[in-house]
């Protein structure tokens, strides 16, 4: 495929004012911040979370605005839906959690999907575990500090409220999570109903205005083990919606607003659509590096000279299922973000970028590496993993 051909109907993020980078801008106006680069959102009256004492942005990992309006119809996560947002590209937890702690865009923050090629250290890491793909220790552990790599300013530290983190205590102290911690007071929990005590033990905390962000893995954990339509996501998402209702509950009276969000939707994808570039040698022989990026939206790295018989052998036999493009393309698109990029993001999305049509992925695995037994993906330009909701309800 050429840069120019239609393929699927890919949804790009709307970073001029729906997307969750717009999100975040308006929660660092309304804790006092400033936002830089990106607009607010223009669905999401300001004034009324300036005058908010306690502002909570809960995270729901997975929960697509697909789902919440059609298996989670009628919910009261749903009945408290405002509108709908994009996450950002791709959308997948690396990048847009990362979002999330920084307010930047990928093309600010440079994190470009679960395993990213670093120039600086010449291997391709597995971003959240902070880890080198082929395998070892966190590299924190050899003295290299993901803060320093990433580079990154935590919003927390943007803000002129204290701010709360409220997550998982097996990520509370990983390498990543504490790069982006700043100021903000560390509130680790062990299962659903302790997260939803552990917000609500923050709003009560103080009488103080404050922040409080909130972090929930396992709708995403689910759909990736089960398929996001398979009756064990259906019964956890009963269950989120019935923490949700608790919490509400905790929180009235305390002049607080709670959003809630999302970083990513999911699809469900069929043996049959698993594409493994093993079985397509004159393609792997391409490339100097494993393919990076997201199975569902992937960076090509190409060997020198072999540009042209990679897009041939793309365009005859992969052309009904992969949509090729440059990724300097791209990235003069926005498909990445707005504004000034990171030094570093030509280097984080290769030659190439492959889009995944018609719900396929496609599976580069490592020597070494164990087989992917995953049912749900995300990280696709699919209406159903891009779009997100906005929860908004005030206590």
């Amino acid at each position: 495929m050429t840069d120019a051909a239609a393929g699927d109907a890919w949804v790009y993020p709307d970073y001029r004012g729906g997307s969750i980078v717009n999100l975040m801008a308006t929660v660092v106006s309304a804790c006092g911040g400033r936002a830089e680069g990106y607009a607010s959102l223009p669905t999401l009256d300001l004034e009324p979370l300036v005058g908010t004492r306690k502002l909570v942005l809960l995270v729901l990992d997975g929960l697509g605005y697909q789902y919440l309006t059609q298996q989670g119809a009628g919910s009261t996560l749903h009945r408290q839906l405002l509108t709908r947002l994009t996450s950002v590209a791709p959308p997948t937890t690396a990048t847009a959690i990362t979002t999330f702690l920084t307010g930047q865009a990928p093309q600010q923050h440079g994190l470009t999907g679960w395993f990213t090629w670093f120039r600086e250290v010449g291997s391709v890491l597995a971003v959240l575990p902070f880890a080198p793909r082929c395998g070892g220790q966190p590299l924190g552990g050899t003295g290299v500090s993901a803060a320093a790599l990433f580079g990154h300013v935590p919003l927390f530290d943007r803000l002129a409220v204290k701010s709360t983190s409220v997550c998982p205590d097996w990520i509370a102290h990983s390498e990543f999570n504490c790069a982006h911690l700043g100021r903000a007071e560390l509130r680790p929990y062990r299962d659903l109903e302790q997260c939803f005590r552990s917000i609500a033990r923050a709003v009560r905390s103080t009488d103080a205005p404050g922040y409080v962000y909130a972090y929930w893995p396992g709708f995403d954990r689910l759909a990736h083990e089960l398929g996001v339509a398979s009756d064990g996501v259906s019964e956890h998402f009963a269950a989120l919606d019935a923490g949700f209702v608790r919490l509400l509950d905790r929180l009235a009276g305390t002049d607080s607003t709670v959003l809630v969000t999302a970083d990513h939707g999911f699809v469900d994808v069929a043996a049959e659509k698993r594409i493994e570039l093993a079985t397509h040698p004159l393609l792997k022989d391409c490339l100097a590096l494993p393919l990076c990026g997201e199975q569902r939206l992937s960076y090509a790295y190409v060997r020198a000279g072999f540009g042209q018989a990679f897009e041939d052998y793309l365009d005859e036999h992969l052309g009904q299922v992969i949509e090729w493009h440059h990724s300097a393309a791209l990235l003069q698109q926005n498909l990445f973000g707005l504004g000034e990029p990171h030094p570093e993001l030509a280097s984080r999305i290769g030659d190439y970028t492959l889009m995944l049509k018609h719900g396929y992925v496609i599976q580069d695995p490592m020597p070494g590496e164990k087989p992917f037994t995953m049912v749900g993906f995300h990280g696709g330009l699919s209406a159903a993993e891009m779009y997100v909701p906005l929860i908004v309800a005030h206590c």
